[in-house]
Order: C-alpha cells, then sequence, then structure tokens
C-alpha cells in the first residue's frame, strides 16, 4: 500500500490512543477544540462554530483525499478526546514526511500526552512506513512548541524566514526541526525511558567539495 493509505493506522501505548479521524469525532473534538489559546500560532484560527466546522470539514476532507493522516488523539488515563495531530507533506519517493497540525485542549498539556502522541508516530514513520526523514515545523515565536521538539530529540534544523500568512496578516518565520533514521534508535531508546531527550546538534557535511558537486 502506498504511505498515503498505509499512514493511518490504530496507535497505541498505555498512555495514549491515537486513531484515524472519523465524522463521529465531530462533537468530541469540539470540547477540546474551542480554546481560542489554541490556535495563537496555528495558520487558521478557530473562533466560533463556523470556523469549527470548516476546520473538521478540512480534517475529513484532507484525510479521505490522502492528503493528510489526521489523527485524534485519546488520554487512556480519562477516556477522553485530547487534541489532534497529522501525518502530512508525505513526499513517499523521498521517504520523507512532516508530522504536524498538533494541539492539544487545555486539560491535556504538560502530562506527557504530547510526547507519548509524537513518539507513536515517529514510531509508525520509520518502522513502517519506511521514512527516512520525520519533519516538523512550528512558529518561530512558539517558545513551548520549540521546546517541546528539542525534548523529543528533534535537531533544529533552520528558519525559513517569511514563510507564510498568519490570520490577522502577519507573516511567519517558519523553524524547521527532523528526526533522521540513523537517529530513531537513540531517539526512540531515550523516549522511552527519559522525560528528555539528549538535545543534538546537527552535523556538518564531511567533505565541502562532494556537497558542492552533489547540487
Amino acid at each position: 500500500m502506498s504511505w498515503s493509505q498505509n499512514a493511518a493506522a490504530v496507535l497505541e501505548n498505555e498512555h495514549v490512543l491515537l486513531r484515524p479521524v472519523a465524522e463521529a469525532d465531530r462533537e468530541s473534538v469540539r470540547a477540546v477544540a474551542m480554546d481560542p489559546d489554541i490556535w495563537r500560532y496555528f495558520v487558521s484560527a478557530v473562533t466560533d462554530d463556523a470556523d469549527y466546522a470548516t476546520f473538521f470539514d478540512a480534517c475529513l476532507s484532507d484525510h479521505a483525499a490522502g492528503r493528510r493522516a489526521v489523527y485524534v488523539i485519546v488520554d487512556k488515563a480519562s477516556g477522553r478526546v485530547a487534541g489532534s495531530m497529522s501525518f502530512g507533506n508525505m513526499a513517499e519517493a523521498d521517504k520523507r514526511l512532516e508530522i504536524g497540525w498538533s494541539w492539544l485542549g487545555r486539560d491535556f498539556r504538560g502530562k506527557g500526552i504530547n510526547r507519548w502522541a509524537k513518539y507513536l508516530l515517529l514510531r509508525h514513520a520509520f518502522d513502517v512506513l519506511g521514512a527516512e526523514r520525520v519533519e516538523f515545523k512550528t512558529d518561530i515565536l512558539n517558545i513551548q512548541a520549540r521546546r517541546g521538539l528539542r525534548n523529543i530529540g528533534a535537531v533544529e534544523e533552520g528558519t525559513l524566514r517569511s514563510f507564510n500568512f498568519m490570520p490577522g496578516g502577519r507573516r511567519r518565520d517558519a523553524i524547521f526541526y527532523s528526526v533522521l533514521r540513523a537517529e530513531w534508535p537513540r531517539v526512540e531508546a531515550e523516549l522511552a525511558t527519559k522525560p528528555k531527550v539528549t538535545p543534538q546538534e546537527p552535523q556538518e557535511p564531511q567533505d565541502a567539495a562532494v556537497l558542492s558537486a552533489a547540487r
């Protein structure tokens, strides 16, 4: 099966359950999504019922079309829907994809749910899909998200300036992070046993002449 078909699966451990989004999730997701703080750094805002309908309809249509694999996150401790994450920008030929569109309701932040959800998605990407690179991006102003990405072992790569418009007209600088296949065994082991993964700096190219010739 292609990545767009195989990306969506039920993923779980003792902490969280991730399952593909469905129409039946509309109201349970809505119960945690109507918090303006969630959308502060999103490229779209949910401020009222119409915004939410547009947002959730896009989740369903993107998932059905294979543009994203959209997951609903369930907190096993409470049994409640906690938020959502997605696989997107799936470049199967290059074995590269993005984990993003990530948010959690107010009651579920700071409890390790983000960490375990991303762990399950990383494991699925590397061990099932066979990805070579998993990337993340966020607003350069989103200090909490940047800290969270470092804490799961993602390497900060750099900033693309004036990347896109944000609600209200601001131009966002997008900062990119990644985990590579060669790094995954160490990252996986540390995610499973430590509260934070030891930060790793990106490696410099070994041979500038070879790098130049490859461009």
